[in-house]
């Protein structure tokens, strides 16, 4: 089959494609192929082995443990493993394909994968493979900061910084949909698709303070810092903080937004309201919820106008980077007689 791999740690000039065989599921596992797939912030600490931590826990210290990057994957099931239960052959189906944590590869980009079957769900009917492809890693975590973290209610008033991208456009869907009043925060040209996902009210960055009293604040830029943090959440409200570090430019090497992540810790022990709800769910939980809003009609993933074709994994690595994306960055591997994907949206 054909692959992208990375033979060690670097930008993507490390990445191409070549012929590797194809993977035999585990018995608690299935065998993908692969229609779609994307990339995103955590397939960039991967690919450049930053921050040096990651490579402790799970990644591989000199070089990538799995050399075919990729963690989520839309396709078809071509064989099961023995103990799979609940799909069969031939089903549609979505989702994470690492275990654990996604700071290590997961062999996503690539013809076929091996994932466990207990992280994959059908796909819903009214989504294309390309839009099922944008939905599982931005999914999974918009579902645990919106309902776990988040807290998200009917009439909260929430502010989402950073709402323009992929995991950003489906917590505002998601947020709309508990009737939350969203307020939305990113550039100016991402504005009228935020308004158009269900944000109420949206503020342009490059061009105003964001201010105001919110009962939940989730940081999907992780711009905000503990001063500003502490006077955007109202009184009993919440602070998430999801951990983007702007392809390393922010945070330091090491230890990426782990120090952040540390230094919010302590800032809780005077400011309360920096914590959120309690993880109370699985990965595999948190995707059956995300087909659910999708399947109801509420949510729907939005896929940027510009896609890939395998080889072109290294050209949607340097788009990522620039912060224009709308939505979720995809790589298609539709072959021929698969499913069309539909227009995107913005």
């Amino acid at each position: 089959m054909k692959a992208v791999i990375q033979d060690r740690y670097g930008t993507e000039a490390v990445l191409r494609v070549a012929d590797v065989a194809v993977p035999v599921p585990l018995a608690d596992e299935v065998l993908v192929r692969v229609h779609a797939s994307s990339v995103h912030a955590d397939v960039w600490h991967c690919i450049a082995g930053r921050p040096y931590a990651l490579r402790l826990m799970g990644g591989g210290l000199l070089r990538p443990r799995q050399p075919i990057p990729g963690t989520d994957a839309a396709g078809v099931v071509e064989s099961l493993g023995a103990d799979v239960a609940g799909l069969q052959v031939g089903d549609r189906v979505f989702g994470e394909v690492v275990r654990g944590h996604a700071w290590k590869n997961g062999g996503a980009l690539a013809e076929y994968v091996c994932a466990p079957s207990s992280q994959l769900v059908v796909i819903p009917e009214r989504l294309s493979d390309t839009e099922a492809g944008a939905a599982a890693a931005s999914g999974v975590i918009a579902m645990q900061v919106v309902q776990e973290e988040g807290m998200v209610a009917k009439g909260d008033r929430v502010l989402i910084n950073g709402a323009g991208g992929a995991l950003g456009t489906i917590a505002v869907q998601a947020a709309a949909a508990a009737g939350a009043t969203v307020t939305a925060v990113d550039r100016a040209d991402k504005l009228e698709l935020l308004t158009e996902l269900g944000a109420q009210h949206t503020i342009d960055y490059t061009a105003e303070a964001v201010t105001g009293q919110y009962d939940v604040v989730i940081d999907v830029a992780s711009t905000l810092s503990t001063e500003q943090a502490v006077g955007l959440v109202a009184s009993g409200g919440r602070y998430v903080f999801v951990g983007h570090d702007d392809y390393g430019a922010r945070r330091g090497r090491w230890l990426g937004s782990i120090g952040r992540i540390l230094q919010l810790l302590w800032a809780r022990r005077s400011h309360p309201q920096l914590s959120g709800g309690p993880l109370t769910r699985t990965n595999a939980e948190r995707m059956r919820a995300l087909a659910q809003l999708i399947d109801d009609g509420v949510v729907t993933p939005v896929v940027d106008p510009r896609t890939f074709r395998l080889d072109g994994v290294p050209d949607a690595m340097r788009y990522l980077k620039t912060g224009d994306a709308r939505g979720r960055v995809v790589v298609e591997l539709r072959p021929t007689g698969a499913r069309a994907r539909r227009p995107a949206r913005g």
